[in-house]
């Protein structure tokens, strides 16, 4: 069966008055880029800091409607021998519009551009007389610059291009009609002059704009950047104290399936509900790795030594002091029973801290004081002055020490403290509860043997 030319891979040809098409529907958008301001009716530079930048452009559009006024109705009467009253009006109509530069640029196009054929028509009639340039006397050729100025501030590029478009068509076709006597140098030079303004202002308005995205974007790259670190944290924290719920876990499996053994006299039922408990527990371990697996990154592996806690502070202020801190540890000799997990956040805390002196403030002396008060934790590292000008303390978002340390008191339910000091040093007091004295200590009874967690439940 033969094939159809219209079913060809190549499709149908295109239709012959495509280009008609493409002609049409660009005037209508340069029309309506002409009839529809493409900004709301806001000053220019509303949203500028100061109240004298606010106040600038009415300052400036007050300044050229009063020079521009008088200027173009005494070149009209006294150059071109225009009738006093016609003079002022053609004035008026060409100079006074400019007021709405601040605000409504294009709306002023609308008054400005008809008042300048108007006036060129006009000023057909008398004899030439000394100053013959036409259609644009110097004062219009002028205003109607600052006119394009503002307008490539505030207009889309289409809205500009249709404004440079209308401008060149109307001096062709006043050239067209111009005598012999009168020199139409002006209505070559206002388009040449005009594009180069519109260049110039639309230039301004981009570079504006792009600045102001560029901005934009920053503030939204340094809120994802915090909320990152924020969630990097977590994870860290999360993995950490994985290793402390484990092993509470596995102490629990290990005396769920030893108390048969241990405990003479047990009946059945009893039997059961500590083998219950003990598949209980190993089921939750199997969750917990599965947790652990999907909040731990590709590529990586958990930690091999055990989470340190705040017996490790004395080397980790010896290891600081080597790195040339001068540190002095003060830890009450009886905290009395510390949960693991402020056991481990406590350790961190001190830990963030003097690594943001070491990096923030080198060389300053450091006091590190661990007490236990009313039934709370309390941890407080404080810092004086560095010896030499440093680079200022991390801003939110851009590290993980301050976060880190907001996040673990909030998993503990206590409160951070952090700031600047009067002297230029630097203070963090953390405040996190402890169980109350006479609490069950966690873990295996005292009366029980020693059973250790066998690597299976781990």
């Amino acid at each position: 069966m033969a094939t159809s030319p219209s079913s060809s891979p190549a499709g149908p040809p295109p239709p012959a008055d495509g280009l008609l098409s493409a002609a049409r529907r660009n005037l209508r958008e340069l029309a309506h880029g002409l009839s529809h301001a493409s900004h709301p009716s806001t000053p220019l530079l509303a949203d500028a800091p100061k109240q004298w930048q606010r106040l600038l452009p009415y300052v400036v559009v007050l300044a050229l409607a009063a020079t521009f006024i008088p200027v173009t109705i005494t070149v009209l009467t006294s150059q071109y021998g225009v009738p006093g009253a016609v003079a002022g009006a053609l004035g008026v109509a060409q100079a006074a519009p400019l007021l709405m530069l601040a605000h409504r640029p294009l709306q002023a196009w609308w008054i400005i551009f008809p008042a300048d054929i108007v006036g060129a028509l006009v000023l057909l009639a008398p004899d030439p007389g000394r100053l013959d340039i036409w259609p644009w006397p110097p004062p219009t050729l002028v205003a109607y610059l600052f006119l394009l100025l503002a307008l490539g501030l505030r207009e889309t590029r289409r809205t500009v291009v249709a404004v440079w478009a209308a401008t060149a068509a109307a001096g062709a076709a006043l050239h067209l009609i111009a005598p012999s006597d009168r020199a139409t140098g002006s209505a070559l030079l206002l388009p040449i002059l005009g594009a180069v303004v519109l260049v110039i202002g639309a230039a301004v308005r981009e570079r504006g704009e792009a600045t102001r995205r560029l901005a934009e974007q920053e503030t939204i790259s340094e809120a994802e950047r915090a909320q990152r670190t924020l969630l990097e944290e977590r994870t860290r924290i999360a993995r950490e104290l994985h290793d402390v719920v484990a092993h509470h876990m596995s102490v629990i499996t290990v005396q769920a399936d030893s108390a048969p053994y241990r405990i003479s006299g047990l009946s059945e039922p009893a039997r059961e509900e500590f083998a219950s408990i003990a598949a209980a527990a190993r089921e939750s371990l199997g969750e917990m790795r599965r947790l652990l697996s999907v909040l731990r990154s590709d590529g990586t592996e958990g930690d091999r030594a055990p989470q340190p806690g705040l017996d490790r502070l004395q080397q980790l202020v010896e290891a600081t002091v080597r790195a040339g801190l001068p540190v002095t540890l003060s830890r009450a000799a009886d905290l009395g029973e510390v949960p693991s997990a402020v056991d481990l956040s406590a350790y961190r805390i001190v830990q963030e801290a003097l690594a943001n002196v070491v990096r923030h403030a080198p060389g300053a002396r450091t006091q590190v004081s661990v007490r236990a008060a009313a039934g709370h934790l309390n941890v407080l590292v404080v810092n004086g002055p560095a010896p030499k000008p440093a680079s200022p303390l991390e801003s939110a978002g851009t590290g993980h020490g301050l976060v880190g340390m907001r996040e673990r008191v909030r998993l503990t339910g206590g409160t951070l403290d952090t700031g600047p000091l009067p002297d230029g040093g630097f203070r963090v007091a953390a405040r996190m509860p402890l169980p109350p004295a006479d609490a069950p200590a966690a873990g295996p009874p005292s009366d029980s043997p020693s059973v250790q967690p066998s690597s299976e439940d781990l």
